[in-house]
């Protein structure tokens, strides 16, 4: 070979290795770059491949310090860190807290480590572990690895109205913009109209469970000792029930509720409990896209500070011993200052609370950085049985949802599918309040409404037979199922309205095909029949692509257009996916 093509078969040769990493690189940045996790229900991982004889530490870690735990863990294992001989490799799934909990409890999800949102999670996981096996599953401590301000992200013009960053602005303030008939014009600004808010659903979200635990210790104006007694008390019951009734999104996640208001603007949501983290990111990363920036309002009658503990599940029988001395190594590595230090720059507060912070946690990025503990009290964690019955008390005073199930029961469901789907469709029954109102639809050739429609606490059982008498036969009308639906779920709300009854209105839509209806409503009329969205109140649909034959971009149309969400199912995890929707209600 000379010189010559030598030379062009190495330009060649590095031209493609080039290609290669290149491709390599793409999908490192996707997996690092996208922060939301699907809506499959599936936790966002980072993976790492595990050379021979690793030492594999695994570590559920709640989303809200996504960046900054990536960043940690692709520097200590490009470090190539050891024990007994052999090299440490981390890797990491971005989850929520309480799904998280509920995974490995059953079985599902098997970490070394385990990092949710705050200490609150700790004792929960801890209890029911105890309550199955007779011990803990955490009998090490559970440092904090940061300190992050649970606040209430409003609009930047609506926070200044009241106050901020100037006046101390609390949930009790909240309370009364909620309960007066007159909203915004109280403070000059009766263009705004009523008070609009949300948070995650406190039984899937670190943060929504913490915003109505703050909202009970706001009504009780403590900030520790809360007993069963004031749990219950009137006062607590008014107040709660005063915020509640004016939350018009739930969902999985805060930041879900932030792209809705990022989508929508100012009209459709005014405020969304998050934490100054995500306040500091939204703004960095969607600054072209807002109307307003947000802003954090730290809750002057207490907050919590939510520490992300770093816990090592030490009694589960599925870490051995090595694992635990990896995870303390990578523990004290992510602990050390300059790890730490690393934190701010993705506007996150250290667990050290005497490292100085600068940018982004400022005030041009919607944070107040001289807001510390000392300024906004830390509110205690209350017990496991105070914990329940305020979840009690928040199922009780919350807005109530009606909800139309539109189930797909054409030819192409035989077999497993129609089966799975059934019992997806039980489970999200079971998460639903008595009160809650439930309208079962099936489609196939034609549209059918069950007569065992209503109350789920009332028609629960015949729903049920409902469900189990289901066949899959015929053709697909699914433009025709649709639009029907949305004809009954402004009917059921024009009635409700008309009765002083404030509820949230969705259609759950589950298909595994396209129309197939010759003759029947286009595509068109079903766009033309849609809620215009701006609305915080307008009805939502909340789609399941069922299978690789479902139409997904008319299915992603639908929910998108209605500030809904669109899941992807299979036979596998489609029951999953419908306790995942139970959490926008």
């Amino acid at each position: 070979m000379d010189n010559r093509t030598k030379l062009t078969f190495m330009l060649i040769v590095g031209w493609a290795l080039c290609m290669v990493f290149a491709v390599i690189g793409f999908f490192v940045y996707i997996q690092l770059g996208d922060g939301d996790a699907t809506s499959s229900g599936e936790a966002q991982s980072v993976s790492t491949p595990l050379p021979a004889n690793a030492v594999h530490v695994e570590i559920y870690s709640s989303n809200t310090k996504q960046d900054w735990m990536n960043q940690i863990i692709e520097t200590f294992n490009a470090e190539k860190h050891v024990v007994d001989d052999n090299v440490i490799v981390v890797t990491v799934k971005h989850v929520g807290s309480g799904s998280s909990m509920n995974a490995i409890l059953d079985d599902e999800a098997k970490p070394v480590v385990w990092s949710p949102g705050s200490d609150l999670w700790v004792t929960n996981i801890n209890q029911a572990w105890k309550d199955r096996t007779g011990q803990e599953i955490i009998s090490d401590e559970c440092p904090a690895t940061l300190r992050l301000p649970l606040a209430i992200a409003m609009w930047k013009p609506m926070a200044e109205a009241l106050g901020w960053p100037n006046k101390p602005v609390g949930w009790d303030d909240l309370a009364k913009l909620a309960n007066d008939p007159d909203g915004w014009a109280m403070y000059g600004h009766p263009e705004w109209g009523q008070f609009k808010f949300g948070h995650p659903h406190p039984e899937h979200s670190n943060s929504g469970m913490l915003s109505i635990v703050a909202e009970v210790y706001s009504a009780a104006q403590l900030t520790e000792g809360l007993t069963v007694d004031i749990v219950k008390s009137k006062p607590v019951v008014e107040s709660l029930g005063a915020i509640e009734q004016q939350v018009f999104h739930y969902g999985k996640k805060d930041t879900d509720i932030l792209r809705k208001m990022t989508n929508r603007g100012p009209q459709y949501l005014h405020a969304v409990t998050s934490y100054e983290s995500n306040v500091i990111k939204w703004n960095r990363d969607n600054a072209d896209q807002l109307r307003f920036p947000f802003v954090a309002i730290y809750p002057d009658d207490g907050t919590f500070w939510v520490e992300n503990p770093y816990c090592i599940l030490d009694k589960a029988d599925w870490v051995d011993d090595t694992q635990k001395k990896g995870a303390v190594q990578f523990r004290d590595y992510l602990l050390a200052e300059e790890q730490q230090k690393l934190a701010i720059d993705w506007g996150l507060r250290p667990a050290d609370l005497g490292i100085l912070l600068h940018a982004p946690i400022d005030i041009e990025h919607g944070a107040v950085p001289s807001i510390t503990p000392n300024e906004v009290p830390h509110l205690a964690y209350p017990s496991n049985e105070i914990v329940g019955h305020i979840i009690d008390t928040w199922h009780q005073v919350k807005k109530k949802a009606t909800i139309i199930m539109l189930m797909d029961t054409s030819g192409s469901m035989q077999g497993a599918k129609i089966k799975q789907a059934v019992e997806g469709a039980a489970v999200f029954f079971e998460q639903m309040d008595p009160n809650d109102e439930v309208y079962l639809v099936t489609f196939s050739n034609t549209v059918i409404e069950s007569p065992n429609s209503g109350k789920v606490g009332q028609v629960g059982e015949s729903l049920r037979l409902s469900l189990d008498g289901l066949f899959a036969e015929g053709g697909t009308a699914l433009y025709q199922a649709i639009i029907k639906s949305l004809e009954r779920a402004e009917q059921l709300k024009t009635e409700d309205e008309a009765n002083g009854e404030k509820r949230t209105y969705g259609i759950v839509v589950l298909s595994d095909g396209q129309d197939s209806i010759d003759g029947g409503p286009s595509w068109n009329d079903v766009l033309s029949s849609l809620p215009s969205g701006d609305e915080a109140s307008d009805v939502k649909l909340y789609t399941v692509a069922y299978g690789d034959d479902a139409d997904t971009d008319i299915l992603a149309t639908l929910a998108n257009r209605t500030n809904g969400k669109i899941f992807t199912g299979d036979v596998e995890n489609i029951t999953d996916v419908y306790f995942l929707i139970s959490s926008e209600f």
